[in-house]
C-alpha cells in the first residue's frame, strides 16, 4: 500500500475509534441512570431491567441490518442516522414515565443508535481500506475507542447527574452524541476504496447462507453469546451489586471507568496478538480468565479495592473479545460481507446480553442479591474457553524480516 494511503486508511481507523467512543461511552454509561429513574419515575427494577434488556437486544439486531446497509451503499448514511436517533433516544428519556415510554426512549431508539454506530460497521469501513496483515490491529485501536469513551463517560455522567440531575446529564449526553456527526465524513471519504475478494455467495443473503452452514462460524457465536451475558449484565447491575455492598455510587463509575481504561489496553493487545497468535485461542484465554477472576471476586471482601481490581482484571478482556472475533470473521469468508456477518454475531452476543441484564432484575428481585448470576456467569465463561478450540482457524504465518 502507498504511504499516502496507508496514512488515510489510518486516519480513518482514528475516526472510526472517535465515533466508538462517543456510542460506546454513552451506552456503557446509562446503567448509571437506573437508580435515579427508579425514584423518579417509581417504576421497579424489574420493569427498568427489561428495558435495559431490550436495549441490550435490539442493539444486537439492528448490527447486521446497519451492516448490510453499509456493505450495500456505504457506512456515511447508517452512522448520520445512527448518531442522530441515539441522541433522540437520550433527549425523550427524560419525558418518559411508563415503563413502555422507557423501552421506547432507552429500548428501541438509543439501542438502535448506538448499534448503528458501532462496530460492525466501523470496523467493517476501516477494513476496506486495510491489507489483511493490518485489519487485527486497526479493529483492536477502533475497540479501543470504545473503551476510551468508557473510561472517559463513566465519571463524566456521574458528575452531570450529581450537578445537573439525571434530567440534565441525559441530555448533555444527547448534545455530545450529535457532536460526533463531523467525523462521519472521515471515516467515509468520497471515492473508491480496496475491495476483497468475495469468500463466500454473491450477495449479502448467499454469504449469511453459507455462514451459518459452517460449524466454526456457529461455535464462534456461541462463545460470542456467553461474552453478552457477561458484559451486559456487569455493566446494567454493577451499580446495584456495589450498592448491595453498602459503598457509594462514586464506587460504581469508576469501577465503570477503570473497565474502560484497562480494556484500551487489552483491545491494543488483542489486536496486537491477532497478528502472531491463532485468535481463537486468543478467545479461549480471556474467557477462561473471566471465569477465574469471577471466582476471585467472590472469594473477596467486597471493599473500593476489591471492586476496582476486580474492574481492571475484567476491563482486560472486555470487549478486547471483539479484535479476534472480527479477525476469524475476515479469515472465514473475507471482507466483502463483513460488516454483515460480524453484525450477526453481535446479535447473537446481544441475545446473550438480554439474558443477562433482565435475569439479573429478576434474580435481585427473587433473592435479594445477585449470588446465582454469579455463578451463571462463572460457568458460561468457562464454557466459552472450551467452546471457541474446535473453531477451523488457518495458522498465523511466520513473520520475515526482508534480506
Amino acid at each position: 500500500m502507498p504511504p499516502s494511503k496507508e496514512r488515510s486508511a489510518w486516519l480513518i481507523t482514528l475516526a472510526a475509534a472517535a465515533i466508538l467512543m462517543v456510542t460506546m461511552g454513552a451506552r456503557q454509561s446509562l446503567g448509571l441512570f437506573i437508580s435515579p429513574l427508579k425514584s423518579s419515575t417509581g417504576l421497579g427494577i424489574t420493569t427498568i431491567s427489561l428495558a435495559f434488556a431490550i436495549a441490550q437486544l435490539m442493539w444486537g439486531v439492528i448490527q447486521p441490518v446497519s451492516g448490510a446497509v453499509a456493505d450495500r451503499y456505504g457506512p456515511a448514511k447508517i452512522l448520520i442516522a445512527g448518531l442522530v436517533v441515539l441522541a433522540i433516544g437520550m433527549a425523550l428519556t427524560p419525558f418518559m414515565t411508563s415503563g413502555f415510554g422507557l423501552i421506547v426512549s432507552l429500548g428501541v431508539l438509543s439501542a438502535v443508535g448506538s448499534g448503528a454506530g458501532s462496530f460492525s460497521v466501523l470496523i467493517g469501513a476501516a477494513s476496506q481500506h486495510l491489507t489483511t496483515d493490518k485489519r487485527g490491529k486497526a479493529a483492536g485501536i477502533i475497540n479501543a475507542g470504545g473503551s476510551l469513551g468508557q473510561f472517559v463517560f463513566a465519571p463524566v455522567a456521574q458528575t452531570l447527574i450529581q450537578m445537573l440531575g439525571w434530567m440534565g446529564a441525559m441530555w448533555s449526553l444527547a448534545v455530545i452524541t450529535v457532536g460526533a456527526l463531523p467525523l462521519v465524513g472521515v471515516v467515509s471519504p468520497a471515492g473508491p476504496v480496496r475491495g476483497g475478494a468475495v469468500a463466500v455467495g454473491s450477495a449479502p443473503w448467499q454469504a449469511v447462507q453459507d455462514a451459518i452452514e459452517d460449524r466454526s462460524y456457529l461455535l464462534l457465536h456461541a462463545g460470542f453469546f456467553t461474552c453478552g451475558f457477561h458484559i451486559a449484565f456487569l455493566v446494567t447491575h454493577l451499580p446495584g451489586e456495589v450498592n448491595l455492598c453498602g459503598l457509594p455510587p462514586a464506587v460504581a463509575s469508576w469501577s465503570l471507568a477503570l473497565i474502560g481504561l484497562a480494556n484500551i489496553v487489552g483491545s491494543l493487545i488483542a489486536g496486537w496478538c491477532t497478528q502472531r497468535f491463532r485468535s481463537k485461542y486468543i478467545l479461549a484465554a480471556m474467557y477462561g480468565s473471566r471465569a477465574l477472576l469471577i471466582g476471585w471476586y467472590l472469594l473477596e471482601p467486597r471493599t473500593k479495592w476489591t471492586f476496582y481490581g476486580f474492574a481492571v482484571g475484567l476491563g482486560l478482556t472486555w470487549l478486547a473479545t471483539v479484535p479476534p472475533t472480527a479477525t476469524i470473521v475476515g479469515k472465514l469468508f473475507g471482507i466483502r460481507y463483513l460488516s454483515t456477518l460480524f453484525g450477526l454475531t453481535l446479535l447473537s452476543h446481544q441475545i446473550g446480553g438480554f439474558l443477562g441484564a433482565y435475569l439479573g432484575g429478576l434474580a435481585l428481585v427473587r433473592f435479594g442479591d445477585y449470588q446465582w448470576m454469579w455463578y451463571a456467569d462463572m460457568a458460561l465463561a468457562a464454557a466459552a474457553a472450551v467452546i471457541n478450540l474446535p473453531i477451523r482457524e488457518a495458522r498465523i504465518a511466520p513473520v520475515t524480516s526482508p534480506a
